[in-house]
């Protein structure tokens, strides 16, 4: 499946916002197994958008459209799509009752102008929006399929999540694993996994995450139980060559895989941070932090002694400590049964705040 995304809006080649909207679905389709071909930005305009969409259609079988389906005049995806298809568009009843509704649980009316809003054309089904006014289309034609979802992020993950890629990872009957690794960058991955990377069935790619490096396994067939057996297998593989860098997998994350082993010990842990912003904290806590996260302190150009006398209060029996030591970026994790250290090498003051959260976290799974 060839698939295609569209970014639909003027503010967007003028600067004024960035589009996270296309990197965050290219990680998506990527996950389903579907290959991005073109990512295309147009502006407002009928005209060139209509062309943009035609040109889409053509070469994709998945095209993906962000953005253009508010109320205003400025809002023409829905008016392009119509015109690329050569269909019309009219208001659908029960999107227009829905809208109202809306409208009226918050003690509003309903300005005219959003019936818009409620438009479908004959090859298009409306996709939910609960957290807005703008519900999507998924529109079916010339044995091509069109996703179109409003540009606010927010609405625009969730209806993703919710009203699409569960369509889709049914219809291409694939499924994913992914395998995370702390402490081994991506290239002695990819070094260590050689001659998996080649393999295609399943498919083993490796990525460079903000947790560390990601190992993805991916498989397809209709054949479910082949397809996840095969899967298992490659796991198996991977974790024979590099299982003692694996801290998690799929929806796992750091906070809560180390929450886990703490309360498992009966452990609580605190963060001391001068050189790391307090990066350490926030991933920790980036999880149901009750009972194991003591909290954190950050000290700018602390000393490791300093760091330590201001969480002495916490009772933690973890302590993760990100010193600042005459230039030299080195952190440390203490537990009741051993402290280790592990320095670092950085070229700025972002890379050492974010390395240093990761070496941290590393030595903390080691330790407890």
């Amino acid at each position: 499946m060839r698939a295609e995304v569209l970014s639909i809006g003027t503010e967007l080649l003028l600067g004024q916002i960035v589009d996270t909207n296309a990197a965050w679905l290219a990680g998506r389709l990527a996950d389903l197994g579907i290959d991005l071909h073109h990512v295309s930005t147009v502006g407002d305009n009928l005209g060139r958008a209509t062309e943009v969409i035609s040109r889409a259609l053509d070469r994709s079988d998945l095209v993906v459209a962000t953005g253009g389906l508010g109320p205003t005049e400025d809002d023409l995806t829905r008016e392009a799509i119509a015109a690329a298809l050569g269909e019309t568009p009219g208001v659908d009843p029960a999107l227009e009752r829905a809208l109202r509704d809306w409208f009226a649980g918050r003690g509003l009316t309903m300005p005219e102008r959003n019936r818009k809003q409620a438009w479908l054309i004959p090859s298009a089904r409306a996709l939910a929006n609960p957290l807005g006014t703008a519900p999507g289309w998924l529109v079916r034609a010339r044995g091509r399929t069109l996703v179109a979802m409003p540009g606010v992020p927010r609405e625009m993950t969730r209806m993703w999540e919710a009203e699409v890629e569960p369509g889709l990872r049914a219809a291409t009957a694939i499924r994913s694993r992914t395998l995370k690794l702390l402490g081994i960058g991506e290239s002695a991955v990819e070094e260590a996994l050689a001659d998996l990377v080649r393999s295609t069935a399943p498919t083993v790619a490796t990525y460079a995450k903000s947790d560390g490096v990601h190992v993805r396994v991916t498989d397809r067939d209709a054949d479910i139980a082949a397809r996840d057996g095969r899967i298992s297998s490659m796991e198996a593989r991977i974790r024979e060559r590099i299982g003692e860098h694996v801290w998690g997998a799929d929806d796992e994350t750091l906070g809560t895989v180390i929450g886990q082993r703490l309360v498992a010990r009966g452990w609580r842990i605190a963060a001391a941070e001068a050189f790391t912003g307090g990066e350490i904290a926030r991933a920790l806590s980036d999880a149901d932090t009750e009972g194991w996260f003591a909290g954190g302190v950050v000290l700018p150009g602390a000393s490791a002694d300093a760091l330590v006398a201001a969480v002495a209060s916490l009772n933690a029996q973890v302590v993760v400590l990100a010193p600042h030591s005459d230039g030299k970026a080195v952190v440390s994790v203490r537990t009741p049964e051993r402290e280790e250290r592990s320095p670092l090498r950085y070229t700025s003051a972002a890379e050492a705040r974010r390395r240093g959260m990761l070496a941290a976290l590393d030595l903390v799974r080691k330790l407890v």
